[in-house]
Parts: C-alpha cells; structure tokens; sequence
C-alpha cells in the first residue's frame, strides 16, 4: 500500500491521491472525470450516460449531489467503524459513531425521496453512472458492518437491480478487497502512510 504516494505516480497525479488514469500523455484525475472520460471515450452503452437531455441532467444532478452526502457520510461511517480503530487502537466513541450513522442515516432518506423515487433506476428504467456510483459509495458502511438495507426495502430491490444490471460475479469482483476490509491489520501499512491516515482520521472525528 501507499504507491501512490511514490515520484512515479506524482508524474499521473501531482495531487499523489487515487484514483489517476493515464491514456498516452494524458492524465486525469478525480474518479467522477474520470468514469465520464471512459464512458464516452469508448462509447459505451447509452443508458450508462444518456444522450437525451433530460436524463443525462438526471445522471449529473446525482453525480453533482453525492460527493458531499451519500459519498461524504458513507466513507465518514466506513473510516470510522473500520480504519480508525485500526490504526489508533482504540474504538470510536459510541455517541461520535452514533452521530456518523445518523448522518448517513439522512443522507439515505434524502437518496430515496429525491433520487430514486419510485423508479427502478435513479435516470428512470435503465442503469446509468449514477446508480454504479451510488451502490460502489454504499458498499462502503455495508462492509464495515452497518446493514443499511436490512429495514429499506425499496433501497435493496434497487441494489438488486443494480447488481443484475452489472452482472453478480463482476460486481463481488469489484468488491472483493473492501468486503474483506476487516482483515486489515496495521502492519498492511507503510508507516508513514499509517500516522499520515493516523493524523487525517483523528482530524475528522
């Protein structure tokens, strides 16, 4: 761990942060640019990123919307259910945890009432970008241990949806590492990497 933190990848990102992507001499980076240079570089599928207008603007107004909720309030549980007991050795105090899972709590409800409605896919009837990104930023609190689904019903039927649109077997793939997140152990860590996660963390709690 903690290759990005290299001169080597300085010269794909000076940000030294993931993920990057180098096409020739090209460089982008930001995961967001990043799926909608792919997805029109290589002409993928319509429904991934609509043509139609309207649609397109549903897609975006999530990809706009997730950054500083679902993603924000999602990795916050993750970081602190997982990452922070790791490495400091001490569990988060329950009320901080109690408030981050409140956090995400709202975030999912605001999900559901804007978002997703009563539509199988946030743009409407076919899987878009939005729907990838969403369910990825989610799998993050279900692989520490928070069973956001479970009392959600409508919210699971969609991941369903989702996950048969992707294909099951790509999707644990992609998920594989993150679901087995609880294996971690400090020593994973280059040292510096470690207090550099140490520091950050302790910041945000």
């Amino acid at each position: 761990m903690g290759q990005h933190k290299t001169e080597e990848f300085r010269k794909v990102n000076v940000l030294m942060k993931v993920p990057a992507l180098r096409d020739g001499s090209f460089t982008l980076a930001e995961s967001i640019a990043i799926l909608l240079y792919l997805v029109q570089k290589f002409k993928t599928p319509d429904h991934w990123y609509p043509a139609d207008l309207q649609k397109r603007a549903r897609v975006d107004e999530y990809l706009s919307w997730q950054h500083i909720n679902i993603r924000a309030k999602g990795s916050k549980l993750f970081l602190s259910k997982v990452l922070l007991p790791l490495i400091t050795g001490q569990p988060l105090p329950p009320e901080k945890l109690e408030f981050a899972t409140e956090e995400l709590n709202v975030a999912l409800k605001q999900f559901e009432e804007k978002f997703l409605q009563d539509k199988p896919f946030i743009a409407g009837s076919e899987v878009s970008l939005a729907d990838l990104v969403a369910l990825v930023e989610l799998m993050q609190p279900v692989c520490a241990g928070y069973a956001l689904f479970e009392e959600r019903p409508a919210l699971a039927a969609w991941r369903r949806r989702v996950e048969e649109a992707v294909g099951k077997e790509l999707f644990l793939e992609a998920h594989q590492e993150i679901m087995n997140v609880k294996n971690l152990t400090a020593d994973q860590f280059a040292p510096e990497l470690l207090e550099n996660f140490k520091q950050q963390l302790l910041k945000q709690n």
